[in-house]
């Protein structure tokens, strides 16, 4: 067995009809992990609130690496505003957050989507207006820990939803 560099591997590079939208996410790694595995699951674009630390910030850049110059990205003032916007262009917004209606990641079926918004709500408070979201999953968790940091929780979604999408074309 012999590990292999990147120059090795070479990637059936592929876009999804996935957007992703962080709801006012303060955390400068945040940011720029949210480049790095978009990127690694061919999001369409990314969408940050405009507090949230911008790309020209030296943890983001560091920590996104050359990612933010691969991957459509733009800010965004107003949550209700965007949302709506996403939804009037066909999108379903599918907001990663635990709520009383939330379907497990697992047994929600995102092939019947055409166009999927991710929603990441901020790190303390969670998605701005969980109102304006059409569906709502949560990824089964075994610890005593009901959360998990929402960079992780984009990463395990973009798994199952690409996951999903790549069975559906085969």
């Amino acid at each position: 067995m012999e590990q292999l560099s990147h120059n090795d591997i070479e990637n059936e590079q592929k876009q999804f009809p996935i957007t992703i939208v962080c709801d006012a996410i303060r955390t400068p790694e945040n940011i720029g992990m949210c480049f790095r595995i978009s990127e690694s699951f061919g999001v369409q674009k990314i969408y940050f609130h405009e507090n949230s630390p911008s790309i020209e910030n030296r943890i983001v850049k560091k920590t996104a690496r050359n990612t933010v110059n691969q991957i459509q990205h733009t800010s965004y003032a107003n949550f209700d505003n965007l949302i709506n916007k996403l939804k009037a262009e066909g999108n379903t917004i599918v907001g990663i957050e635990i709520t009383d209606k939330s379907i497990n990641i697992q047994d929600f079926n995102f092939k019947k989507h055409e166009k999927i918004a991710l929603l990441l709500g901020s790190e303390r408070n969670g998605i701005e207006n969980i109102n304006l979201v059409d569906e709502t999953i949560a990824i089964p968790m075994f610890g005593r820990n009901s959360s998990m940091n929402v960079i992780h929780s984009l990463a395990i979604t973009l798994y199952e939803v690409t996951n999903q999408l790549v069975k559906n074309k085969n």
